[in-house]
């Protein structure tokens, strides 16, 4: 997959650095073993963190800021690492929904980078392009039904929006049946050598509870 950053997008982010994971999978309903990682991920996050302090974290902090540049605000649409935390520290479960989907949302929480996950076999088109919602744009988000996105960064394939940090599209949603996995992970922060680690830490995870092969990742910018 062939990935272009926006001029749009480096007007308000000029250090964005992003990288694509990409692997041969086989998902599975759920993993009890992945599932304690995520609940001793929370565990530390109750204990070091608050609401609020969650926002210093530079990956989130740096998505809030692109909001707002784009438009957005950002305690509205918050971004989906930030939902997730948030979540874990008001001690309300996470949402169980396969054990793909359940490692990408486990990777976003551990490095505060909102990710995208999809079934690259859905795309349409062999390039994906990182730009900006515009007003009346069609997209329909996962659980979410139709979302404005005016304002939100978007990947784009051939037909239109597929991700956001706030919310991924329908159309090119992971299920039981994903085997060519495609993740996203927006470093508006702009460091890269933490985008790198949460790449290997994907990996890792699809190893160890998806039989992943042939994985491998690329930055872009």
């Amino acid at each position: 997959m062939h990935i272009i950053v926006s001029q749009e997008i480096e007007n308000v982010c000029p250090g964005f650095v992003g990288a694509a994971v990409e692997a041969k999978v086989k998902n599975t309903p759920y993993s009890e073993p992945l599932w304690q990682e995520i609940y001793a991920m929370g565990e530390k996050y109750r204990a070091t963190l608050t609401t609020e302090t969650l926002k210093q974290l530079s990956g989130i902090e740096a998505t809030r800021r692109v909001y707002r540049a784009c438009g957005k605000d950002p305690s509205r649409y918050r971004p989906a690492s930030e939902a997730l935390i948030r979540r874990m520290l008001q001690g309300k479960e996470l949402y169980q929904i396969d054990t793909l989907v359940d490692l990408i949302n486990l990777a976003s929480i551990a490095y505060g980078y909102s990710i995208g996950g999809f079934d690259a076999d859905k795309f349409v088109g062999d390039t994906l392009t990182l730009g900006v919602g515009r007003e009346g744009e069609p997209y329909e988000g996962i659980g979410r039904g139709m979302l404005n996105i005016a304002g939100l960064p978007v990947y784009r394939d051939a037909v239109g929006g597929v991700g956001t940090p706030t919310s991924d599209n329908e159309r090119t949603k992971i299920d039981l049946h994903t085997t060519h996995l495609l993740v996203l992970i927006n470093g508006y922060d702009g460091r890269e050598q933490q985008v790198r680690a949460n790449a290997e830490y994907i990996l890792s995870l699809a190893g160890k509870y998806c039989e992943a092969q042939e994985g491998h990742y690329t930055i872009y910018r």
